[in-house]
């Protein structure tokens, strides 16, 4: 293969390059899945810390190798459970975590040296990672040790997905306050994980979800680089996370051209040196929107399939969907289906056996020329309004997915593109497939443990801790170590996100 490799021209040798070597098309690195498979990283989180800690410990049992933390509602926009607005919410799309004791019952008996954790959390980011360290820290774990991925990407919180809390300035404050402390103490997380997952999810096309995922990572990098961190400290630490859909050479494709775009972009237009800071280093998770309630069963074939896109675009991470969730959480067997189809994907397919199997196909190598020409189009676009941010403010971004999302809407009512079981090969009676109901009882207990454990707490400690965090805010320090002060203290998340509310003021979108 290396002796083939050397016939084709100079040109197409220089944009495919050797995987591990810039500019990353074929991997990142040189024997890939022959040297190491991919992360089984299941998303999962539900109900109480209780409950899910008892479904972490089910999937590492059968074989699971990475855990992925899903909130709920409440936990993402740093309320706690007895607030008003958590009424009807608490523990319904993810777990519900107020307090360090939560965080440890989530964790009970899972040594977090030996884990991986991920966590899809966003305006509170710096709150729950602190409440692991310090998990971490009632562990005997050195914080050296432990590693993980928090993905702290608010800009698309702002475009897609709406779980923001603070207005964009103090909000990326927070975002390169996590990449500072890191940096110095905890070095080997993951610091962010920049999504174009929801971009994807709220519609967006493939070229688009490269181009506003990296444009996005582009202004994270800037405001590192303002804060006067050192580029090739931090970026290798930066992760990206992105969907898988349907049509498997485009995914395939888009995974390889977004590794050659962020590669040319931190060597030529950042200057970094360090070839670390070059690699796109992604978690993927197959389309949640691509899933049916119609015919459900037909829902494991396309998560099949989008998990074979995603590992022959190289992917360091997966999360595969269970075929019930355009109806519920996952049920326990749903989820093993989920875990079982990457099993035979990586042990059975045979795809795991050569180092980029289907790099240098003619049509493969068309798709990713193409997107990669689209996506920096784009970003170029975004880059003239002055980068990302301007462009949320002035939503562009925002328009560009919505137009999209109606173009895809109305391909599928016009019966252009055909979605098998909605629109073509329906059935007018289906069998029923059990679904995970989240008892109502949950919200109420929740709120009665929280309201308890303040309660029982000297109110002091957390008084105090409150208003240093509080000044701190008003000034240019970095939180992090008020934010961890303020839970030794026994704070909960709505009090230390509250009083960050007190001093940064919330978001009201403009557009």
């Amino acid at each position: 293969m290396e002796g083939l490799f050397e016939t084709l021209p100079e040109d197409y040798r220089e944009r495919l390059g050797r995987p591990g070597e810039y500019p990353f098309t074929r991997g990142i690195y040189p024997r890939m899945y022959l040297e190491r498979l991919w992360t089984m990283r299941q998303y999962a989180g539900f109900g109480s810390a209780e409950e899910t800690n008892r479904r972490f410990r089910y999937l590492l049992a059968q074989g699971q190798t990475g855990l992925s933390v899903a909130f709920d509602l409440p936990t993402q926009l740093g309320l706690d459970p007895d607030h008003p607005l958590s009424v009807g919410e608490v523990g319904r799309v993810g777990v519900s975590i107020a307090t360090v004791e939560d965080m440890e019952r989530l964790f009970e008996g899972i040594p977090l040296d030996q884990v991986t954790t991920s966590m899809t959390i966003n305006a509170p980011a710096m709150m729950l990672l602190a409440m692991y360290l310090l998990v971490a820290e009632r562990q005997g774990v050195p914080w050296e040790k432990v590693g993980g991925t928090i993905q702290n990407d608010i800009l698309k919180e702002y475009v897609a997905r709406g779980t923001y809390i603070y207005p964009p300035k103090p909000s990326m404050r927070l975002v390169t306050d996590i990449f500072e402390f890191c940096s110095k103490k905890v070095p080997r997380w993951n610091t962010i994980s920049i999504s174009g997952y929801h971009i994807r999810e709220a519609g967006a096309t493939a070229a688009q979800e490269i181009a506003f995922t990296l444009a996005n990572a582009k202004a994270y990098v800037r405001a590192a680089l303002e804060r006067g961190l050192e580029l090739d400290r931090f970026a290798p630490r930066l992760s990206f996370f992105f969907a898988a859909h349907n049509d498997i050479f485009e995914e395939a494709a888009k995974f390889r051209a977004a590794r050659r775009l962020w590669a040319r972009i931190m060597r030529e237009e950042f200057g970094a040196k360090n070839k670390k800071s070059w690699m796109l280093r992604f978690h993927t998770q197959t389309g949640g929107s691509t899933l049916t309630a119609q015919q459900p069963l037909n829902n494991i074939v396309r998560v099949a399939y989008q998990a074979l896109a995603a590992v022959l675009g190289g992917t360091q991470s997966l999360h595969t969907n269970a075929y019930d969730e355009a109806l519920g959480l996952p049920t326990e067997q749903s989820a093993l289906i989920a875990l079982r189809t990457q099993q035979i994907l990586a042990y059975e397919s045979g795809v795991t056996r050569a180092i980029d199997p289907v790099g240098g196909s003619f049509y493969l190598e068309h798709l990713t020329d193409a997107l990669e020409r689209e996506a920096e189009a784009l970003i170029r676009e975004i880059d003239a309004m002055g980068g990302s941010v301007a462009a949320i403010e002035a939503g562009f971004i925002q328009k560009e997915i919505e137009e999209s999302a109606w173009r895809f809407q109305k391909e599928v009512e016009e019966g252009k593109r055909v979605i098998v079981g909605v629109n073509r090969f329906t059935v007018e009676e289906e069998a029923p497939v059990p679904v995970q109901k989240i008892d109502p009882e949950v919200g109420r207990r929740r709120a009665e443990e929280i309201r308890r454990y303040r309660a029982e707490r000297d109110p002091a400690p957390v008084e105090a801790a409150l208003m240093k965090l509080k000044a701190a805010a008003r000034g240019e320090e970095n939180l992090f170590p008020y934010v961890l002060e303020a839970f030794r203290a026994r704070a909960t998340l709505g009090e230390v996100a509250g009083a960050l509310r007190e001093v940064f003021g919330e978001y009201q979108p403009s557009y």
